[in-house]
């Protein structure tokens, strides 16, 4: 029988029971400075080094909970011919795959579930392709490592993300297959694209989607979450009838490293959080908005201080650990660039992180996290259950690179 897992995410730190990875392959590499741009990175990665710290991360959820991989669950789904043709058919739409589709198609399922991902090389049969400098019919999805943002787990439904660049639409596809088809993650799913009173301008990736509690959630709003996303969950939280707590925060635009939410703020403990504290503490132009629903309607929407307070209002008190430390403002810039902010908890005061970010590392030990490599859970060292609040270290020199950090590369779909 199947190891059926239900869907169930009602907080950012429950003991982690499952989730969903992807290890990068080549279609990191599969990148030039000249396409960096359009593959919305500002830099190109060395893809020998990424695997190497990517495997220290799937080394350390191996050993606390199941992990799944993204071109397992696509191959598992890819192996019902109406599945495949389905999802082909939404692909093939949306893309130019000049005139290359027979020739998809045909592909074996197991290379058609790693090319959808690494790209489809374009065959070079007539004039107009062998003058084409692309290379690939089907592009490289070269952000899928960042699985968090395609999709995204509150309570027991999926919401499919709405990408804000179409580069990453193939992305949300893919997520929405294997949500609607895999037997053991098959979930209810919402898809905000397919809505017909949401226009082009209703975007929301998970990246800006916290879960705080059953009742609350956070959101943030900037260059990949829009108003129109955000209202969105608003609509489908009156239309159920239920009581909850929205709490949005305005992003900047740029630099880059603020196109999330969690690249600014994250949950560490029942009583804890990572703060980039220029943009969620202090005084500045960016709104925080807490829209109160209560049994199908608004009843409030107004504006707080800041994060912190409004959940302090309903009953969540956290005291804040800075992103880069206390001492100097450059130095929480220059962490906050490289994910400092970004954790993704196992458990409860148990989270992974980057152990470039010294500062951000050294902040966390005196707030009573033990700091352990990720190698030493890896050869059997140590474990998380043997500390009450830890943080897991791992190697984060080329995944940064990327724009991302621990909770990015995770899409949980189960915690305690």
């Amino acid at each position: 029988m199947a190891d059926t897992r239900k869907i169930n995410i009602t907080s950012e730190i429950g003991k982690l029971e499952a989730v969903i990875l992807h290890k990068p392959g080549s279609e990191v590499e599969n990148m030039t400075p000249e396409s960096a741009k359009r593959a919305l990175y500002s830099d190109i990665l060395n893809l020998d080094v990424a695997l190497r710290e990517y495997s220290q991360f799937k080394g350390v959820l191996d050993r606390v909970a199941k992990t799944y991989e993204v071109k397992d669950l696509l191959n598992d789904i890819l192996q019902d011919e109406n599945v495949k043709d389905e999802l082909l058919d939404e692909i093939l739409s949306q893309e130019n795959v000049w005139g290359e589709e027979e020739k998809i198609r045909r592909l074996p399922v197991d290379k058609l579930s790693v090319q959808l991902i690494e790209g489809v090389p374009i065959h070079k049969d007539n004039l107009t392709k062998f003058l084409s400098r692309e290379r690939y019919s089907l592009l490289p999805l070269h952000n899928f490592f960042f699985t968090r943002d395609a999709s995204m787990a509150i309570q027991n439904n999926i919401v499919i993300g709405s990408m804000a660049n179409t580069v990453r639409n193939r992305e949300a596809l893919i997520m929405k297959a294997i949500f609607n088809n895999h037997p053991e993650l098959k979930a209810n799913t919402f898809n905000i694209s397919e809505r017909k009173n949401c226009s082009p301008a209703c975007t929301i990736e998970g990246g800006d989607v916290l879960v705080a509690r059953e009742d609350i959630i956070l959101i943030g709003i900037g260059a990949r979450t829009t108003s129109n996303g955000i209202d969105y969950i608003l609509r489908r939280l009156k239309e159920r009838n239920l009581t909850r707590h929205l709490i949005i925060q305005e992003l900047p635009y740029s630099p880059e490293s603020f196109i999330h939410l969690d690249m600014t703020f994250t949950f560490l403990d029942h009583d804890k959080c990572m703060v980039y504290e220029p943009l969620i503490l202090k005084p500045n132009k960016y709104q925080t908005v807490h829209i109160h629903i209560e049994n199908g309607h608004v009843k409030s929407i107004q504006n707080e201080n800041n994060i912190l307070e409004s959940l302090k209002k309903l009953g969540m008190d956290l005291e804040p650990v800075f992103c880069g430390g206390t001492n100097d403002q450059m130095t929480q810039e220059r962490e906050q660039w490289h994910s400092g902010a970004n954790f993704f908890a196992i458990a409860p005061g148990k989270v992974i992180g980057y152990e470039r970010n010294v500062y951000t590392i050294e902040e966390m030990n005196k707030h009573g996290f033990e700091i352990i490599k990720a190698k030493d859970i890896i050869k059997g060292k140590t474990h998380p259950d043997g500390y009450n609040k830890c943080v897991i270290t791992i190697e984060g020199s080329e995944l940064a690179r990327g724009g991302g950090g621990a909770r990015c590369m995770t899409m949980p779909v189960r915690r305690q």
